[in-house]
């Protein structure tokens, strides 16, 4: 029986778009790369720190020969919320992902009774997107996504090491050429012209880290509430397939109701959103985002929410609250958070408002 083959019929029974074979040698070859990223300080908190943990397989499964490669394409039928990446399409990826992974595995171990396997989706310290490039179900983008030609780079990305020695894809060559729309279009700067990310720059990221969004930064995040799409909105490899399913996700356009997130409890959140990727972190971390982007609406309708928000438990969504107050409306702001400081008890938070007024008081 030819394995391989068999695993890629079965992949489109179980659901599998994309699929792709690699070694599980170690890949020497990426850690010039992370050390660079490194020094540059374009690493974030959610990074594995330790190098060689990221460049080796084998680390992971000692066993492993081969690593299979998965792409799943986004979810179509979910619900879409404004302001929250299409990534979070109906149910968490993860759930999905391992759900198509356990049913291919289920299935090889129906022929290979000496079947062994670890299976990941972004929670282990390899590169998921690299394993994709050198499996050849994509290639790099300069927008740091891997792009398919089917499904453009709206694609979620799992893998299975396995002792199975099967025969490896080959890679796909970058056909990004001389476009660098992703590059001009990235608000942030983010995105570099040698295919590298800033990754503590990145919208996605600063949606998602509980570190302190620089001011400056604040103002980019625009309306984003979770992850951001703009670098694959205005990717070319994109454009047919986002025109195949405009109708799907515009139909299914919500806004997320401001006003009751800021009165749910944890429980009441996870019991709305915990199906969706985006709450993964949390409550405090996607209403601290809606501040930010009450803030950058500049609607003063938000200044009610955002005096309720100023009594929150939240040290930091205090903070973040005194920021938007004051970007809607400087002088009636101004009143706001110097009445508040009078019975503020946390020595944090009444610095973060007078470095505040500074700040505002400067840009004039």
């Amino acid at each position: 029986m030819n394995i391989k083959k068999y695993i890629i019929d079965k992949c489109k029974e179980v659901g599998i778009d994309i699929i792709g074979f690699t070694n599980s040698n170690e890949f020497t070859e990426l850690s010039e790369f992370l050390k660079n990223r490194k020094e540059k300080n374009y690493e974030t908190e959610f990074e594995e720190k330790d190098i060689e943990k990221r460049i080796s397989p084998r680390k992971i499964m000692g066993e492993g020969e081969t690593i299979i490669v998965i792409g799943v394409s986004y979810d179509k039928s979910g619900v879409m919320y404004e302001g929250i990446s299409k990534s979070s399409v109906g149910t968490d990826y993860h759930i999905v992902l391992n759900e198509k992974m356990n049913k291919l595995i289920d299935e090889i171990k129906k022929v290979q009774k000496d079947f062994k396997y670890f299976s990941g989706v972004d929670t282990t310290p390899l590169i998921d997107r690299y394993l994709a490039k050198k499996s050849g179900i994509g290639w790099f983008g300069r927008n740091c996504s891997i792009i398919n030609d089917e499904y453009g780079s709206f694609i979620f990305i799992g893998y299975i090491i396995t002792n199975l020695k099967l025969e490896e894809d080959r890679e796909v060559e970058s056909k990004c050429k001389d476009c660098d729309l992703c590059i001009r279009s990235c608000p942030v700067g983010a995105i570099k012209p040698n295919y590298e990310l800033n990754a503590k720059r990145c919208i996605s990221y600063l949606t998602q880290t509980k570190e302190t969004i620089p001011y400056e930064l604040r103002d980019k995040m625009e309306n984003k509430i979770y992850g951001c799409d703009t670098c694959q909105l205005v990717c070319p490899k994109n454009k047919d397939i986002i025109e195949k399913r405009t109708s799907q996700w515009e139909g299914a356009y919500k806004n997320i109701d401001l006003e009751e997130l800021f009165k749910m409890t944890n429980k009441e959140f996870t019991e709305k959103y915990g199906h969706m990727a985006f709450s993964w972190r949390g409550k405090n971390i996607i209403k601290r985002n809606i501040i930010i982007k009450m803030g950058n609406l500049k609607n003063k309708d938000y200044m009610k929410l955002l005096k309720v928000a100023l009594k929150d438990n939240s040290p930091m969504i205090r903070k973040y609250s005194a920021w938007s107050i004051l970007k809607i409306d400087f002088n009636s702001g101004l009143n706001i958070l110097e009445e508040h400081i009078k019975n503020e008890k946390d020595g944090d938070v009444i610095s973060e408002i007078n470095n505040l007024i500074d700040y505002f008081k400067n840009l004039g």
